[in-house]
């Protein structure tokens, strides 16, 4: 039987180098996009917005500075950071250990 983890098929290709971010789009439909995002050391994610959008980070391994609207927090798996629409937001990892994190994203614009 195969497995409803869409996580559990990406996951194997999510191995970073440092300084490197690695993605892998999990759901993509007419009205949501689900990427995970794996940040070897140092990697970092700039700072961006979704006008028409929310913005959902889950931290599922590690640890990852979140930045938003100029406020930083790592923020330590398991955790949540939800970006409303507009909101410049992005994420480093400062630690020596790949994170990886999910951004679901909705509706699309």
């Amino acid at each position: 039987m195969a497995t409803l983890d869409l996580y559990a098929d990406a996951r194997s290709t999510l191995d970073p180098d440092d300084g490197e971010v690695v993605t892998a789009e999990l759901v993509v439909t007419d009205d949501v996009l689900v990427k995970a995002f794996a940040l070897g050391p140092g990697a970092e994610l700039d700072a961006h917005e979704h006008a028409e959008s929310t913005n959902v980070f889950h931290v599922l391994n590690g640890e990852v500075v979140v930045e938003r609207d100029g406020d930083e927090e790592t923020v330590v798996a398991p955790g949540v950071v939800r970006h409303d629409r507009g909101v410049v937001h992005g994420a480093r990892n400062e630690s020596d250990d790949v994170a990886v994190f999910t951004a679901s994203l909705c509706p699309l614009p």
